[in-house]
């Protein structure tokens, strides 16, 4: 295996600014500072999105309270197309690179203007054909989350998306569990295994449990991209920031990602240059447990294995006994033969 290369970590903003612009603003320098590659917002008209009859996902109640139903909510967090612009502008300024999941047509063709380095495609996404088709026209390369799918609805959101024209290794697999925050026994991230087969580009990790163990564990377990949910505050009103990482949070996670990609190396064993220096002092030697004269016959009675390392190894332990001292030897001497 080649020596891992540098995990794409992407700060999922989503709608944790809370419908506020100048929040949105702020968490771009946050993510930026804590070390993402980018941030990630949520584009969205509510109206589009959602039945103004629809409720609001369990989580979402808890999580937020009140009486208001989804299309309510939604309608609060969202922010105007031009606001995207302005965001877009504003991660090129801070030098983080920019992204947003469309959650409908209107705003596929909105983002389509502003040209990302990836389409994001959600979890909820993933079986609406309309949608992926029209992700497809619009070409480049796409992340898609796998959250709530069996591995026959992901083969098919791959197969409508090559065969409207997106090359397999351009498509990003990422393995998700939608609930908010997710029990971490419901994780399994050996399904990126099951992913990986698939034949896409990437493969990577999705992240909606509290802290940041699980996805510096998939890092660990071959993810190519992270991506965690970001928040100012985690004690904010709202439906995403208790499943969140706060600055403080996300910057540690990127330096343990960035140190297990470190750690991760190559297959080949051997002894590193940071450890040579232990070898004399943690080894030990075939040495003379007392006086020894010379022509005497080594034996167990006379011979021991102590530190340090840089005489004759104890593995030669059976070559050396019976043959004959060449010289005198104190006791603690090296032997040499």
């Amino acid at each position: 295996m080649a020596e891992k290369k540098s995990t794409l970590i992407i700060a999922e903003a989503g709608v944790n600014h809370g419908g506020d612009y100048e929040t949105a603003v702020r968490m771009i320098h946050s993510a930026k500072q804590a070390g993402a590659d980018y941030i990630k917002f949520q584009t969205f008209k509510a109206e589009n999105l959602v039945c103004r009859s629809a409720s609001r996902a369990e989580y979402q109640r808890r999580n937020c309270g009140g009486e208001e139903n989804q299309f309510e909510m939604l309608k609060r967090l969202e922010l105007d197309f031009d606001s995207f612009i302005s965001l877009k502008e504003e991660c090129a300024r801070a030098g983080i690179g920019f992204l947003s999941s469309p959650f409908d047509l209107e705003s596929i063709d909105f983002l389509s203007n502003l040209v990302m380095d990836f389409w994001k495609i959600p979890s909820g996404e993933i079986t609406n054909l309309p949608y992926l088709e029209r992700i497809a026209s619009k070409g480049g390369r796409v992340i898609m989350s796998t959250g709530m799918c069996s591995i026959d609805e992901v083969k098919d959101a791959i197969h409508v998306l090559t065969c409207n024209g997106i090359p397999r290794n351009d498509i990003a697999l990422l393995h998700c569990n939608t609930q908010y925050p997710t029990p971490v026994e419901d994780v399994n991230l050996r399904a990126m295994e099951t992913l990986r087969k698939l034949g896409c580009g990437m493969t990577g990790f999705s992240d909606h449990t509290v802290g940041t163990a699980i996805p510096v564990a998939a890092v660990a377990l071959g993810a190519e991209i992270i991506e965690k949910h970001f928040t100012l505050d985690k004690n904010a009103a709202g439906p995403d920031h208790i499943a969140s990482a706060d600055p403080a949070e996300l910057a540690a996670m990127v330096r343990a990602i960035r140190d297990v990609e470190s750690a991760i190396g190559s297959p080949l064993k051997h002894v590193t240059e940071s450890e040579s220096g232990n070898v004399a002092v943690a080894r030990k030697s075939i040495v003379a447990s007392r006086f020894i004269g010379k022509g005497e016959t080594f034996s167990e009675e006379n011979l021991a294995v102590k530190r340090p390392g840089n005489g004759l190894s104890p593995m030669l332990w059976h070559r050396v006994i019976g043959t004959k001292a060449v010289r005198d030897f104190n006791k603690d001497d090296l032997i040499t033969v």
